[in-house]
């Protein structure tokens, strides 16, 4: 198979269909969707009159229990915009070892606002109260400032954990105790919510800040909001301008993102549930260890682990793109692989035997 027509995704008479599982951003807007990004009624949100931006920031903000919201083009600018918001130069902020905004966001806390991280372990990116009190800077003119903690559920690296709510609550009541200001990266909030069966509040009405993704798990081509107290919004408003996030008719993008809320939430148990299917089909495959056992598979991602005498996980993702199967190398030895609305249980068994097949 020709590696252009993998990359492309484009199928022939020749050429099944390509299995995306790289990432849940790799989705395309369904024809619903498409049909109501047509329909938007439009106006410039630059200059505040862009009605479907302005509905969709408030479907966001009533939705997790906040008093306003701002649509952004990305959860990076949405992380960032809340750090910025928050913090001056010098500050440091407190996030496990293995966050989005130290490993993805290309060292935007320093290159934007002038901040410093404190890392923390744990294991599946999660970590303990006692922890975030531990890192705590001591008043002192030689130290930084502690000013956040920066919490992700579900937490990418750590294998799409769930954090449990009473653990998430007690670190979020520590840090504020401490005076931190708690933000929560929420990209696959939605994803929590759903592997828990409990509406999103039970994490949002805890933390100061939070962003959402549209563009992941929810289906939709862009899009991410910052959610907080409405003093906030309208700060993180002028510096989203000032990064270059300001959009004119972007209803037509916010538009998608309401669809999205509406009508791609609950079928998130669909994409768990592929999950666990393929974590099943891999497990006990020779060369291959999953990171997490298959029925503790928490949302809609597997991790696996590629014993070094059967070579690298770019040389396992190599030999799965000539089968039709796309993953993605997180690090030398492992594979991450992520189900979405564009994957069916059919496609995850393909991608199974795929997996066999270069592993025999």
């Amino acid at each position: 198979m020709a590696a252009d027509d993998v990359a492309t995704g484009l199928a022939s008479d020749t050429l099944p269909r390509v299995i995306d599982l790289r990432s849940d951003t790799v989705t395309r807007p369904t024809a619903a969707m498409r049909e109501a990004m047509m329909a938007a009624p439009l106006g410039d949100d630059v200059l505040g009159d862009e009605p479907t931006v302005r509905r969709l920031e408030a479907v966001v903000s009533e939705l997790l229990g906040h008093e306003a919201a701002l649509y952004v083009p990305s959860g990076t600018m949405s992380n960032q915009l809340a750090i910025r918001s928050v913090c001056e130069p010098g500050d440091e902020i407190i996030a496990h070892r293995d966050s989005h905004i130290i490993h993805y966001e290309t060292g935007a806390p320093a290159a934007l606002s002038g901040c410093m991280i404190q890392p923390l372990e744990g294991p599946g990116g999660l970590f303990e109260p006692a922890q975030v009190a531990a890192a705590i800077r001591h008043r002192d003119i030689h130290a930084p400032r502690s000013r956040m903690l920066v919490l992700e559920n579900t937490h990418n690296r750590g294998g799409g954990t769930v954090w449990p709510p009473e653990r998430f609550r007690a670190c979020c009541e520590e840090g504020r105790r401490l005076g931190l200001h708690v933000h929560l990266d929420g990209a696959r909030l939605m994803n929590a919510a759903v592997s828990l069966g409990v509406p999103a509040t039970e994490f949002t009405r805890h933390v100061d800040t939070l962003s959402i993704c549209f563009s992941k798990g929810l289906g939709a081509p862009v899009g991410s909001a910052l959610v907080g107290p409405r003093t906030l919004i309208d700060r993180a408003r002028r510096f989203r301008k000032q990064f270059g996030g300001g959009m004119r008719q972007s209803g037509l993008l916010a538009a998608a993102c309401i669809h999205a809320l509406e009508h791609h939430v609950s079928r998130l148990a669909d994409d768990h549930a592929n999950a666990k299917r393929l974590a099943r089909g891999l497990a006990g495959v020779p060369g291959l260890r999953l990171q997490i056992a298959a029925e503790s598979t928490p949302s809609n991602m597997v991790f696996v682990l590629v014993d070094e005498s059967r070579g690298t996980a770019q040389d396992l993702c190599s030999q799965l793109r000539e089968r039709g199967v796309l993953m993605i190398p997180m690090d030398p030895q492992r594979v991450r692989a992520v189900t979405h609305l564009d994957v069916s249980a059919g496609d995850i068994d393909r991608a199974i035997e795929a997996v066999r097949s270069v592993m025999r």
